[in-house]
């Protein structure tokens, strides 16, 4: 099956599924039906199997799923039943708090190089990692083999360091500027735009009065 053909929104339920499933191995629950899981994200049980069916038949009917063997199922789904590199472009506040913020690494994904153009960013260490310059681009993709790229740079720049992740081999870049960037097909990209998703709830609020 074409990863391509998922809908985006059961990827990211998949996302929340697995979080929630890692939460009840913490708390030592063997079994769980659809509907329970449905209750614990907020979702109903048909949407559940729904999202479970189109990757093949996980449970027993009547019985449920093993939580660890569905979390197990949903990791390698999701791609993190291994390690990717991440190479984050631009070392200011929102950078700095991407770069220190552990729950990468617990969901595996690893911050292998921080560059910026900024002298007096770099030098200073975010974590274990050193603020390089961005002339080291290329090299330390190509050493860390990165497959993921993070765009924290101000707007008129962030279409010029996009590209120069992509002249460097990067599959997959992670947008936070607020600027709508041009990326060739055989690249993935998605938009982090906090602004938006406050609009979102500003309009939910608005329109349900």
């Amino acid at each position: 099956m074409k990863v391509y053909k998922i809908p985006e929104a059961t990827v990211m339920r998949l996302s929340i599924y697995s979080r929630y499933l890692h939460q009840l191995i913490d708390e030592g629950v063997e079994t769980i039906s659809s509907g329970e899981i449905a209750q614990g994200v907020g979702v109903s049980s048909a949407q559940v199997r729904k999202d479970l069916a189109y990757f093949g038949e996980f449970g027993t009917r009547g019985v449920g799923y093993k939580v660890e063997e569905l979390y197990g199922h949903l990791m390698k789904i999701l791609g993190l039943d291994r390690k990717w590199n991440i190479i984050i472009i631009g070392a200011g506040k929102l950078g700095s708090a991407l770069a220190l913020y552990h729950g990468f690494a617990d969901r595996g994904f690893n911050i292998s190089a921080i560059l910026d153009v900024d002298q007096e960013k770099i030098g200073n260490k975010l974590g274990d990692v050193e603020v390089e310059t961005l002339e080291l681009l290329e090299q330390r993709v190509k050493e860390s083999n990165v497959s993921i790229g993070v765009v924290t740079v101000p707007a008129p720049v962030a279409q010029e360091v996009t590209d120069k992740l992509v002249e460097a081999g990067v599959k997959a870049i992670l947008n936070f500027s607020p600027r709508v960037l041009r990326v060739p097909s055989h690249t993935v990209l998605r938009n982090v735009d906090l602004s938006v998703n406050l609009e979102v709830l500003s309009f939910n609020l608005a329109f349900n009065k």
